[in-house]
């Protein structure tokens, strides 16, 4: 599992390449750090390089939509395919989170 994150455009973009599941959380977690302190600039979680979310994965997204709710910030995920987004469909995931 592969995470960046970046400021591009005023705008923190975190690109998730790989599975996201129980043995990539921890180092996934560390690596999305920087959005649980968005300071209100807008999040977008790139997923087009996401193959897989476990329950972990699923975990991680959600802390960083109420973090950044909390302090006025709007989280999109991006390029969702379609198998992560069966995932987030059977889980209700898809009612709370935006997408581009």
């Amino acid at each position: 599992m592969t995470t960046k994150v970046e400021e591009i455009d005023g705008k923190l973009v975190a690109t998730l390449i790989g599975e996201l599941d129980t043995a990539a959380a921890a180092e996934t977690e560390k690596a999305l750090a920087p959005l649980l302190n968005a300071g209100g600039k807008d999040i977008i979680i790139d997923c087009k390089g996401l193959e897989y979310i476990a329950s972990s994965g699923l975990r991680l997204l959600l802390s960083v939509l109420k973090s950044a709710q909390a302090v006025g910030s709007h989280v999109v995920l991006k390029d969702v395919n379609d198998v992560v987004k069966d995932v987030l469909d059977l889980t209700g995931f898809v009612s709370i989170f935006d997408f581009e």
